[in-house]
């Protein structure tokens, strides 16, 4: 049985190798790395699909290092002690320096499995090459992290993938021997998303839907038809995936915890991070719910915690939990308006000197030029207020929070009516 297309596409060499330029380039970082035989252990940050595991093949290969792969869904401390053991076997000598451990999704891999490794990325015993699509600042342990560069990949762009369908269909075994006519590629490009492999995954659909036919004629009509009619289930690297989460998070944002739990349901068992559902509910929290229930930040950074030290099967608990918790609470975005006004008028007022009264005053100069001259402390006066303008000239009176009607907010306008009646009236 032959392996699936990308699979049969995959470049051994980076003569074929398609994209990410600005790394494989001539003269460009990874290049030189390859060309001079000396490696060094990286991270490879980018979308799924853009030859971050076939790259590391192509370095290993071309520098004739031993390459060992471990998953980071399935390897736990102990395949990793295992490896670097084998690493350190005598028949690693034969070849060209250290050998190569290839680590996918090492975002998953938790701090006592990275704590692992630091010691073998540390005296050379190996050199690690990991995959991450998250971002490695977030999950990866800083002592690793200081070991490797982090290389950044792009999704492919238009002529990337022009040049992945030309040379599928000019030298794959399968394709070659079929009479293909590319009338469209718009929507096999937009599907694609940039991903190689999804690209080689919807040409081979649309190819395998006309068997028997003499011609297979590839337009955007056809490919759109056959993408409707093979939607795999939940796929985390794919298209679905976004799809889920995005009404995941609409359903929490619109209070439906039914639809919201549901989806929580269908990512875990379609094999998503938990950690990546955990940040997403910290976002939703601070976003969607706000200082209408200050408290659910609270429960979402404490369920993010949770999560990131159990893991799996039992971090669906305490995300379910949460879910429930964010889904059935009053919301406001009044934070995120208050911030996105803030920037924009930030941005067009960068200039606007602030009061000199407000200025720190470290040094008798800047006392006689003024500088902290008519300063109000406010708790030198009833309530802890002072009545004073914090605004740069030009800017006085200008309103960027509004609190929206809920009971916590409610009670926040309360206050600033007290303070500021002049900016929020009563109405």
């Amino acid at each position: 049985m032959l392996p699936p297309l990308p699979e049969r596409m995959r470049p051994d060499s980076l003569d074929f190798y398609v994209g990410q330029r600005h790394l494989v380039g001539k003269g460009c970082i990874l290049r030189n790395m390859i060309d001079s035989g000396n490696l060094s252990s990286f991270i490879l940050w980018g979308p799924p699909g853009v030859g971050k595991t076939t790259l590391a093949h192509i370095i290993a290969s071309t520098l004739d290092r031993e390459f060992f792969t471990l998953s980071a869904v399935s390897a736990g401390v102990k395949e990793v002690r295992e490896v670097i053991d084998r690493a350190k076997g005598g028949s690693v000598f034969n070849r060209r320096g250290a050998p190569v451990l290839f680590i996918d999704e090492i975002h998953r891999f938790s701090k006592s499995q990275q704590d692992a490794l630091l010691g073998a990325v540390e005296n050379g015993t190996i050199v690690l090459i990991g995959a991450t699509t998250e971002n490695p600042s977030f999950e990866v342990i800083t002592p690793l992290l200081s070991r490797c560069q982090v290389f950044v990949l792009k999704p492919l762009d238009v002529a990337d993938l022009q040049a992945l369908l030309d040379r599928a269909l000019k030298e794959d075994e399968v394709l070659k021997n079929r009479k293909i006519k590319v009338k469209e590629t718009e929507a096999l490009f937009r599907y694609s998303g940039g991903d190689a492999r999804k690209l080689l995954n919807i040409l081979e659909i649309v190819v395998d839907s006309s068997a028997g036919k003499p011609t297979v004629t590839i337009d955007n009509a056809t490919v759109a038809s056959c993408i409707q009619q093979n939607i795999a289930m939940y796929d985390k690297g794919g298209e679905m995936h976004y799809d889920i989460i995005s009404a995941f998070i609409k359903s929490v944002r619109g209070s439906d915890p039914n639809a919201a739990v549901y989806y929580l349901a269908r990512m875990l068992s379609g094999g998503e991070d938990p950690i990546f559902i955990a940040r997403r509910l910290c976002i939703l929290a601070a976003e969607d719910i706000g200082l209408a229930n200050p408290n659910a930040l609270l429960l979402a950074d404490a369920c993010f915690s949770i999560v990131d030290r159990i893991g799996m099967p039992e971090a669906r608990i305490p995300l379910t939990e949460a879910t429930i918790y964010l889904a059935s609470s009053p919301k406001s975005n009044s934070s995120i308006i208050a911030i996105d006004n803030a920037m924009r008028l930030a941005g067009e007022t960068d200039t606007a000197p602030v009061p000199l009264y407000l200025r720190n005053a470290p040094t008798k100069l800047m006392e006689d030029l003024g500088y902290a001259d008519g300063y109000k402390y406010a708790h030198d006066y009833p309530g802890h207020f002072a009545d004073l303008e914090f605004m740069p000239r030009g800017l006085e009176g200008t309103k960027i929070y509004d609190p929206q009607p809920n009971k916590h907010e409610d009670a926040l306008k309360a206050y600033l009516q007290s303070c500021w009646p002049k900016y929020y009236t009563k109405k």
